[in-house]
């Protein structure tokens, strides 16, 4: 227990930034638009769907906190070699879909850059050097940098639901109730849930809360409720104003508060990209340390900085997503690749938690871990076509793995029985 480490609430904003991300703004005007008056449903769906497995991660990482998260889990549960193979799919995808999230980021402030396009990759290496700096000193900085973000995203949502109830404006659509449509629910839900993915990355900062058994459960259910709230609220009013706009949300804001959407949104949405990015990074930092000390990855990232921070894994976790913008920049390799092959592989890392919740939580949790699971087998059948890359990493660091593990084993000297134990 450290008096300097994040608190419940400045960890409940960490998890809120984490899943409002870069979709804060964007995912309400997508379920509205495949499902109309039913993406309310969907939300609140969701909203109260992701709750077991954000107990079930906040459990498991109370009550053992690592800094490889849920690759610790699997260990414990399913063996070394599964934690292994786990761990390091984690340390191999979020340089992807950390990229990704910052090139979505880049669009919000797109608009206010005269020839946006040619600043693309400056502004996001830039922007990675920015991350490096805001993890230099550990999470206690950024973590009080964005809970002051997602009390202003908050700020922003209720002030527009204030002047909405204030003004009633005169385009007012009273929202239509169709006739039930399950595949469009279910279509909105689908894009919804991609909203929540993230809760896992919480799992490996427990060690910077002054108190993980007390504090990191809290965090992660209030984080997912104030997201839940936000995307509800902002559905709605994308859902009654026709504001005519290619992002409604901008539409919205300009409608009601008299313009300056671009500013105000694109700020936000920019920094809460950056803010999504900024705790993956520090998850996958503190992974790739963690596996430097059991010998899995070379010993060279191990070293820490005198804020506790692993300052080489840091800098090679940056180089990673430095490298992976330049190859997409040069490449002309497409957004949606990049995020289907990290939706599949954290859907692997989801199943694989749920099951090791189940092995090694109480019984009086085994439910609630059937449950979680359940909705990751759900989730795992409705992206089936997009889970050949985590296939693939599956097939080629199990054999590798495996032999290195077999390898070291026949490496380390034999133990010893003391004298007498009749061995």
């Amino acid at each position: 227990m450290s008096q300097y480490g994040i608190g419940r609430w400045q960890g409940a904003a960490l998890m809120a930034t984490t899943l409002l991300g870069t979709g804060v703004f964007i995912l309400p005007q997508m379920t509205v638009a495949v499902a109309g008056s039913w993406a309310l449903l969907a939300w609140l769906i969701l909203t109260v769907a992701v709750l077991p497995l954000a107990f079930t991660f906040g459990l498991l990482a109370s009550r053992f906190p690592h800094a490889t998260g849920p690759a610790h889990f699997a260990a414990l549960a399913f063996g070394e070699l599964t934690g292994r193979i786990l761990g390091l799919m984690f340390l191999l995808v979020v340089p992807l879909g950390a990229s990704a999230a910052l090139m979505i980021t880049f669009e919000f402030i797109a608009p206010l850059l005269p020839q946006a396009q040619q600043w693309r990759l400056p502004v996001e290496l830039g922007l990675l050097g920015l991350l490096w700096l805001l993890n230099y000193r550990g999470l206690q900085l950024s973590a009080r940098l964005q809970f002051g973000l997602t009390l202003l995203i908050i700020a922003v949502v209720l002030l527009l639901l204030l002047a909405f109830g204030l003004l009633q404006p005169q385009n007012l659509q009273q929202p239509a109730l169709p006739d039930f449509n399950g595949s469009a629910l279910a279509a909105a839900c689908a894009i919804a849930f991609w909203s929540f993915l993230g809760i896992e990355a919480m799992t490996h900062l427990a060690h910077d809360f002054r108190d993980a058994s007390k504090d990191l459960l809290p965090a992660l259910i209030r984080g997912c409720l104030v997201v839940g709230a936000i995307y509800l609220a902002c559905s709605y009013l994308v859902l009654v104003m026709d504001s005519g706009h290619p992002l409604a949300m901008i539409g919205v804001f300009n409608q009601l508060l008299g313009g300056y959407g671009e500013l105000v949104l694109g700020v936000l949405g920019f920094c809460s990209g950056i803010a999504t990015v900024n705790v993956y990074t520090a998850s996958v930092a503190r992974s790739l340390a963690s596996f430097s000390e059991q010998g899995i990855t070379p010993a060279f990232f191990q070293q820490k900085n005198p804020y506790q921070m692993p300052q080489r894994a840091l800098t090679a976790v940056i180089a990673a997503m430095a490298g992976v913008l330049v190859l997409t920049w040069f490449s002309g390799q497409q957004l949606e690749d990049l995020i289907s092959w990290v939706n599949g592989v954290f859907v692997v890392i989801y199943l694989v938690s749920m099951a090791a919740a189940y092995k090694l939580l109480p019984a009086p949790y085994k439910g609630l871990c059937l449950l979680s699971l359940a909705l990751c087998l759900i989730l795992a059948v409705a992206i089936a076509e997009h889970m050949l890359y985590a296939l693939l990493l599956i097939a080629v660091l199990g054999p590798l793995l495996y032999l290195q593990q077999h390898k070291q084993r026949l490496s380390s000297p034999p133990s010893v029985s003391p004298p007498g134990s009749g061995v």
